[in-house]
């Protein structure tokens, strides 16, 4: 049995909503849990970060001081004792590396950015379309049982292949646009879910 978890906003803080409260550009705020499109999302925070002339150095400045959400490391340690543990995201290697070490450094399959030799970000590179969910399909078709968490419209394809799928922390229009998943707002309600899902002691 395989656990397969979202990082921004199930492990960590969005990464884009704290560079918008550092940087005071409102429009960065945007994450997947408002745009269902992901392209059109990302094509919008490159123009924004063009027009800014922001490049990487001054996001990785900002993930820098970032940290894992308030009891999440303790979640992933209970998680990771019960399951072979994936973390599925669309953010980026040039990203996550240091959230990635204060968590102890879980599986995470992402994506990658196109940066020049000055550090502006040119372009980003999708490992594979829909990646989420392709990697639920490849684990079960390795006759794994897979159960997925996560938050956002991004995660919902993921969810839907999975045997078990569970929203943590969804904003409403998700709630109401995917009724067919339990909700859960805590880590304790999280762990639960993963218990009853795999016929565990919680």
């Amino acid at each position: 049995m395989i656990a397969c978890l979202d990082l921004e906003g199930v492990l960590v803080p969005e990464i884009w909503i704290n560079v918008a409260e550092r940087t005071g550009i409102a429009e960065l705020r945007r994450t997947t849990r408002d745009e269902p499109d992901y392209d059109k999302l990302m094509r919008g925070r490159l123009a924004i970060l063009e027009q800014h002339q922001l490049g990487l150095p001054d996001i990785q400045r900002v993930i820098g001081a970032m940290h894992p959400l308030d009891g999440a490391g303790t979640f992933l340690d209970w998680l990771r004792a019960r399951f072979q543990v994936l973390i599925l995201s669309d953010t980026f290697d040039e990203f996550a590396a240091p959230l990635m070490a204060q968590l102890g450094y879980p599986t995470l399959f992402c994506n990658s950015l196109v940066v020049d030799d000055k550090g502006t970000i040119r372009d980003y590179r999708i490992r594979i379309r829909d990646g989420k969910r392709k990697a639920v399909m490849a684990l079960k078709l390795l006759n794994f049982e897979v159960i997925a968490a996560g938050d956002s419209y991004n995660d919902t394809t993921m969810l839907a292949e999975a045997d078990h799928g569970i929203l943590f922390r969804p904003p409403d229009n998700v709630i109401r646009e995917f009724p067919q998943f339990p909700v859960t707002h805590t880590y304790d309600e999280l762990r639960g879910a993963f218990a009853r899902a795999a016929g565990l002691p919680a």
